[in-house]
């Protein structure tokens, strides 16, 4: 329960005085016990648990609260009751030496409290003020009132008597518990019993379809606010266990936190982290298409990660899931032997749908897991309505988001369309929806996976392969072909067919490029030679212009010559001659 919702319910109850029980359940119920000082009646059927639930009361305050009590028994004998209630582990000897609890068998005779004709219960008022004050008695219970007044007849004595009872149990200032047999038609017997309590509590067993299912109600409870619905309870090994119907108001802490579901392709699917802390999963699918594995699987990543997981399968026992596990490389042995898994197998014609859910929400608060697998709920059907099953999930579901729980469920679909009753009509209420279905061709059976929904993270849209083998679970890419989506040895087939057109192609693109190689070196051949040719007219163009520019370059010359020659000639010419 959320710390706002606990200090709402402690200034709703803080005005009237109360009496914890230690009972599991019923306190939440009452808003926190028994009214202190006041006498409380429980009635019911022969069978449904009020001589129980009175020693539960007694016993838990003698352990839990240090508040010594007084059992006042008509029927059975205090050693009788000791060896009845050694099985819840209760020790009533070991209480009596320690003056924590007194047992009081009276025997009652209609001449021991019948004087001058009328009756009294002084003598019994005598005998239960010695043996509260023996002790300092806080809590008194008193099984049953029916016989006090077995053999009395007179209604108007009867009545003055009861209230003397209920007045003498509150100036003694005792939180007393009065059984009392239910009545035909009535409450109980008398039919005054109820309207003298201030708190009145009803208690039913009830076999519907040849399953038995016990239930409480609150009638009345003055003074105080209560639970006024019927609760299932489960009497076990550990006692009594009530379990309140869940709140009506969705005011639900949330996680941003996420889990991972052990498949590193189903991870992707859904944001790459997992699934948010405390959200629900439904797994749905038609019979084989792994819906168990995928639980198994996540439950095995749980416990991988140091946190615990409590398993309920109703189909399959503990050994048999273990041992079908190890097919696919998942050792689930070795987290039950560490105390991190637990599974619990039951048939669910075992309880009642009430039955299984006090016995769920039991187990998960002795445990406190982290995660919570329920395999698969669609085998619930067989002791309820769809109607039914879905109340019981939705109260259940609540209780676990109140928990910050994860919880993954899987449900069987009966057909190929998916509609809401195959999955007992939580589809809508779950956060993370993934179904698993049959994909059949080329004559052979595969499977498909895709996300329907999943409430706050961004997820795919695709169909996945989902792929069982030895070494474990996977998801892969499904191939569209020609003729719509490829999976199993169509997709190898397909893939090994690309494969081949990838390496045919390879191959011709290689001829062709060498084929281009070969052109290339021609091509080359041709612009060498060609050039080699231009090169040898270049070269002989060359020569031509060579010795023409050397032809002139020695005519200039020889030109010179002559004009420096005939410049000598008549130079020396000129000159006078000497004698």
């Amino acid at each position: 329960m959320s710390q706002n919702k606990k200090k709402k319910s402690t200034n709703n109850h803080s005005s009237l005085p109360k009496t914890p029980t230690g009972i599991l359940g019923l306190d939440e119920i009452t808003g926190g016990g028994l009214p202190t000082g006041r006498p409380t009646l429980v009635a019911g059927a022969a069978g449904c648990g009020k001589t129980l639930m009175s020693l539960e009361f007694l016993v838990k305050g003698a352990l839990e609260y240090k508040e010594p009590g007084v059992f006042v028994a008509f029927e059975e004998q205090a050693a009788e009751l000791a060896v009845n209630v050694a099985s819840l582990g209760f020790d009533l000897h070991q209480l009596q030496k320690d003056n924590m609890i007194r047992l009081d068998q009276v025997h009652i005779e209609k001449s021991e409290i019948e004087e001058t004709g009328e009756y009294n219960l002084d003598g019994l008022f005598i005998r239960m003020g010695y043996a509260i004050d023996s002790i300092g008695a806080k809590r008194v219970v008193v099984d049953t009132i029916e016989n006090l007044f077995s053999g009395l007849n007179n209604q108007a004595i009867l009545r003055a008597e009861l209230r003397r009872l209920f007045h003498w149990l509150k100036e003694k200032k005792v939180t007393a518990i009065i059984t009392a047999e239910r009545g035909d038609g009535i409450l109980t017997r008398q039919g005054l019993e109820e309207y003298i309590s201030d708190c009145v509590i009803l208690l039913d067993h009830r076999i519907i379809n040849q399953i038995s299912t016990r239930r409480l109600r609150v009638v009345k409870y003055r003074g105080s606010f209560h639970g006024t619905n019927e609760y299932p309870f489960l009497i076990d090994d550990d006692g009594i266990s009530v379990l309140p119907v869940t709140s009506l108001t969705l005011e639900k802490e949330v996680s941003t936190g996420r889990i991972s579901s052990g498949i590193p392709a189903l991870d992707q699917m859904i944001g790459g982290r997992g699934f948010f802390k405390g959200s629900s999963i439904l797994i749905s699918g038609a019979a084989g298409t792994g819906k168990t594995s995928l639980a198994a699987y996540f439950a095995n990543q749980t416990c991988n990660d140091g946190k615990k997981c409590i398993y309920f399968a109703f189909e399959e026992s503990p050994n048999q899931i273990v041992r079908n596990m190890k097919s696919i490389n998942i050792d689930l042995d070795k987290h039950i032997k560490k105390g991190l898994l637990q599974i619990h197998a039951s048939r669910p014609t075992l309880y009642g749908l009430e039955m299984h859910l006090v016995s769920i929400y039991k187990l998960i608060r002795s445990l406190k897991p982290e995660v919570v697998i329920l395999d698969p709920i669609t085998n619930l059907v067989t002791v309820g309505s769809v109607g039914e099953v879905k109340a019981m999930l939705i109260r259940l579901t609540d209780f676990l988001q109140d928990e910050q729980i994860t919880v993954m469920f899987t449900a069987l679909t009966l057909n190929t369309s998916v509609t809401e009753q195959t999955d007992e009509s939580i589809s809508s209420l779950v956060d993370t929806w993934i179904l698993v279905r049959d994909i059949e061709f080329n004559g052979e059976r595969n499977r498909g996976m895709y996300i329907m929904k999943s409430r706050g993270m961004k997820h795919s849209n695709q169909v996945r392969e989902f792929i069982i083998t030895d070494k474990g679970l996977d998801l892969v890419e499904v191939y569209l072909g020609p003729e719509g989506v490829l999976t199993g040895s169509a997709r190898e087939a397909q893939k090994v067919k690309e494969q081949t057109g990838r390496v045919l192609h390879d191959y011709a693109i290689t001829a062709k490029d060498r084929e281009v190689n070969r052109k290339r070196k021609v091509l080359e051949a041709k612009i060498s030679s060609l050039q080699t040719e231009f090169e040898s007219v270049e070269e002989e163009l060359n020569k031509i212009y060579l010795q023409e520019a050397l032809k002139k370059d020695v005519m200039e010359k020889t030109r010179q010559e002559i004009t420096r020659i005939r410049k000598g000639e008549i130079d020396s010419a000129s000159k006078p001659q000497t004698k």
